[in-house]
């Protein structure tokens, strides 16, 4: 647009009142943190729109003593669809690959998408909640929702997009798992799973290692020769490499990897893949429906109940049913063999990967089968021991006479 009129407002550095061609309404214009800024005033009034301009002054002002951030109009209009897609776009550059991602973050954009990021409220993520709640959602579920949209909005803190940003309410969990696989059970499973989860499955039981640190495994990563699998660092979740050596079970399941190396491209040409586990030659993802599958061929999925211990049916009166048994409770499993077997815990924690004492006792959980077996142990030692004091009468007896 043509400027028609432009006013100075002050000294150098303090910007103007102008007027553009076919509009009535003064515009502000003012610098904030280098770069230009253009308002409207709202108002055609010269008076009044000097006054609304040095109230953007004073704001700017107060912004430069860091005693309240200056929101430009821009920023204003900035909707939390648009922090959300940053986010997204954060976790690419950062080589961030989460399958719960997407499903976590599908709620919270249809919720929040075309909301304004500047003035969010909590009372709104508390509102999210509440509907969720309704919707039978775990709150381990929507706290890892609302999670992402504490990092979306924090990002935007960050980069100064927005001036504030709410404190967003942690629902308590009470859901410390303490799945894990007895051997009948892990076999059964693994029969059920598909050709390329099993060996991927099995080395998850052997080692404790994660999904993610299974499916980052290439062969420069594996000595064949000196019998050992190093993980490296940056594939590792607490950015720690460790090393497994290759015995036994371990060994069978690498042998049978290598034979699977080659497989056929599109033009049916052999080509070598460089995964160690793979799916077609591509790295393994998200196989939820796939182990969700396995369990409940291998008969490992109870019922939800209600209260009254009860079926609960869903909404198209099906029964709904929960897994009984995690892929992380692999890893939980291994722990307690490693240690079961006699492994010093420093050892099993510096194969499994656990940094701290703590989640590696969490992890060593007792089964029914050790609480049976320590009660045998106790009965046994129990019945060894005297049922009488004829030792005590005697000395009585004796000191008496």
């Amino acid at each position: 647009m043509k400027v028609i009129e432009r006013v100075p407002y002050g000294a150098r550095g303090q910007g103007s009142l102008v007027r553009y061609e076919g509009v009535a309404n003064w515009y502000s214009v003012y610098c904030v943190r280098g770069k230009e800024v253009r308002e409207s005033t709202e108002t055609p009034d010269y008076k009044k729109a000097r006054r609304f301009h040095k109230q953007k002054l004073d704001e700017i002002a107060a912004d430069r003593q860091d005693l309240k951030k200056f929101v430009t109009p821009m920023d204003r209009r900035v909707c939390v669809g648009a922090l959300l897609d940053a986010l997204e776009a954060d976790f690419k550059l950062r080589g961030i690959d989460s399958p719960q991602f997407c499903s976590h973050l599908k709620p919270i954009r249809s919720y929040f998408d075309d909301r304004r990021a500047v003035g969010f409220a909590a009372e709104s993520v508390d509102a999210y909640i509440e509907e969720r709640l309704d919707a039978d959602k775990s709150s381990a579920t929507i706290n890892r929702e609302t999670q992402l949209l504490g990092q979306a909005l924090r990002l935007a803190l960050e980069r100064q997009r927005i001036p504030t940003m709410p404190s967003i309410r942690h629902l308590p969990e009470n859901n410390a798992r303490q799945g894990f696989f007895e051997r009948p059970d892990f076999e059964a499973v693994v029969a059920a799973l598909p050709e390329y989860l099993r060996d991927f499955t099995r080395f998850a039981y052997l080692t404790g290692w994660r999904k993610g640190e299974i499916a980052s495994l290439r062969w420069v990563d594996v000595d064949r020769d000196g019998g050992a699998i190093r993980l490296r660092p940056e594939n590792a979740k607490n950015g720690k490499g460790r090393t497994v050596m290759l015995d036994g079970d371990l060994t069978d399941v690498i042998k049978r990897r290598w034979q699977a190396r080659l497989v056929e491209d599109e033009k049916g040409e052999p080509r070598v893949v460089d995964l160690v586990f793979h799916r077609d030659g591509e790295m393994v993802g998200d196989f939820r429906k796939a182990w969700a599958s396995a369990c409940f061929d291998a008969g490992l999925v109870e019922a939800v109940l209600d209260d009254k211990q009860q079926p609960i049916l869903d909404s198209s009166g099906k029964v709904k049913r929960r897994h009984a048994r995690l892929f992380h409770d692999l890893r939980r499993t291994a722990v307690r063999n490693m240690v079961r077997a006699g492994v010093p815990e420093r050892v099993a924690m510096e194969i499994s990967g656990h940094r701290t004492r703590a989640v590696f006792d969490r992890y060593n959980i007792v089964s029914e089968d050790d609480l049976r077996t320590a009660a045998k142990k106790t009965t046994l030692y129990v019945d060894t021991l005297p049922t009488t004091r004829t030792n005590v009468i005697k000395l009585l007896k004796n000191g008496s006479s």
